[in-house]
C-alpha cells in the first residue's frame, strides 16, 4: 500500500482547523495556569499568615483563604476539560491522517471526538467564567468594607 504525495497534502489541509484549535486550546490552558499559580502563591502567603492554628486567625483571612480554594478547584476543572479536548483534537488529527492514508471509514468516530473536545471546551469556559465570577465578587466585597485605622 503506498500513500501518493498528493493524499498527504489533501490529509494536512483536513487537519490545518483542528491545529489551529489546538493553537487557541493551548493559550486558553496558558491563561488557566497562569491563574492557578497566582492562586497557590496568594494560599501560601495567606497560610504563612494564619499560620497553623487557625482558631486565632483573622476571620477576613481564613474567608480569603476559602475564596482562593474556591477559585483553584474551578480552574482545576477547567483546566481537566481544555486538556481533554486538546487530547481529543489530537486524536481528531490522528484519526484523519490514519484513515485517510488506510482508506478507513473513521467519519463517525472523527466527528464523535470533535463533539466531544467542543464540550470540553464549552465546559472548560463556563468554569473559566465562574472562576472570574467568584474572583470579582471577592474583589468587589473588599473594596465596600471601610478602611480601618491602626
Amino acid at each position: 500500500m503506498e500513500i501518493q504525495i498528493g493524499n498527504v497534502s489533501h490529509i494536512i489541509q483536513l487537519s490545518v482547523a483542528p491545529v489551529f484549535l489546538l493553537t487557541g486550546v493551548g493559550t486558553n490552558l496558558t491563561v488557566l495556569t497562569n491563574r492557578l499559580a497566582r492562586i497557590i502563591d496568594r494560599s501560601r502567603v495567606l497560610d504563612d499568615r494564619i499560620g497553623l492554628a487557625d482558631s486565632g486567625a483573622d476571620p477576613e483571612m481564613l474567608a480569603e483563604r476559602d475564596t482562593l480554594h474556591q477559585r483553584a478547584h474551578l480552574i482545576n476543572r477547567a483546566i481537566t476539560l481544555s486538556t481533554s479536548c486538546a487530547l481529543l483534537i489530537c486524536l481528531v488529527i490522528a484519526a484523519l491522517f490514519v484513515g485517510d492514508a488506510l482508506g478507513l471509514g473513521l467519519a463517525a468516530p472523527i466527528a464523535l471526538m470533535f463533539v466531544l473536545a467542543m464540550l470540553c471546551l464549552i465546559g472548560s469556559f463556563v468554569f473559566f467564567l465562574r472562576e472570574i465570577f467568584v474572583a470579582t465578587r471577592s474583589m468587589s466585597v473588599g473594596i465596600s468594607r471601610p478602611p480601618q485605622r491602626h
